[in-house]
């Protein structure tokens, strides 16, 4: 297997990484911190190590998403699987340099351009799949498609991180639309409420949420393994595009099964990465 991976460095991206790489031929680890990155892969055995391949990448700066594709591109003509494990909830309102929201950008749009240039290399595997990491958290999701970067409503952390995660879902379901009768698996999941450092950007509500649950969550080894399940099983060609949690198939929400919201995301984010997909 050849494997891409997304956000390795900490919490269930960890532990999907160190559960893989046995399995695995090459890893490609990307991630934003090279300190953080090279931690990591020192924890290995020496002889995984050497599968592995640091590559720089910040979800929020879409050159470095086009740079690491073309950087895998150099290294392997196929990868099995891509893992877009990454995200984050942010609790100040703040742009990225391209002019996107930041969650919008760190959990979906650089995942959509990153999928979307390795196309090519996954489409060239036997049996390619593509697995974005969600949340239940999507069911909260109030999207105005008119102005996903809150430049006209009121920033809410929360809101903007449930948003992201429906985004997930419907992301996951047009690759196997698109792509599908390709060979293409996509899968969605929701991994658990793991108690990681994650909750530690959130406000207001959510952040007193996270404090009242830290009692009740389940540790990240618990929440990698839908993850890694997905990775490592093979599934019926008739759960292709579903959305999986506790290593099952789950039932999203309304606004995660519809057409209208899967095309329209999809035209968006074309239009929105398209300066980079060249």
């Amino acid at each position: 297997m050849k494997l891409a991976i997304t956000g390795p460095t900490s919490g269930i991206g960890a532990i999907t990484f160190q559960e893989l790489v046995p399995v695995c031929e090459k890893v490609y680890f990307l991630a934003r911190n090279a300190e953080k990155a090279n931690l990591e892969i020192k924890k290995l055995r020496p002889e995984y190590q050497e599968k592995v391949q640091f590559i720089p990448m910040d979800l929020a700066d879409l050159e470095t998403v086009k740079t690491a594709s073309e950087k895998i591109q150099e290294s392997t003509d196929s990868i099995d699987v891509l893992i877009n494990n990454a995200g984050g909830i942010f609790s100040q309102y703040e742009k990225t340099k391209d002019g996107f929201e930041l969650s919008f950008s760190a959990n979906h749009l650089g995942h959509f351009l990153l999928t979307n240039l390795l196309l090519p290399q996954l489409l060239e595997s036997a049996n390619p799949k593509v697995i974005n990491v969600s949340s239940e958290a999507h069911r909260a999701a109030k999207v105005h498609f008119d102005d996903l970067q809150f430049e006209k409503n009121n920033y809410s952390a929360f809101n903007a991180y449930a948003n992201v995660k429906l985004f997930n879902i419907l992301f996951s379901k047009s690759l196997k639309e698109k792509f599908g009768d390709q060979g293409l698996k996509s899968y969605a999941l929701h991994p658990g409420v793991v108690k990681t450092n994650f909750g530690k950007e959130a406000n207001g509500i959510f952040k007193l949420f996270w404090k009242l649950a830290t009692p009740f969550m389940i540790d990240a080894n618990q929440g990698a393994r839908t993850s890694i399940f997905l990775a490592k099983t093979q599934l019926p060609d008739n759960q292709n595009g579903y959305y999986y949690k506790n290593s099952k198939p789950s039932v999203p929400s309304r606004e995660a099964r519809s057409q209208k919201y899967r095309d329209k995301l999809w035209e968006i984010s074309l239009e929105h990465s398209t300066p980079w997909m060249s």
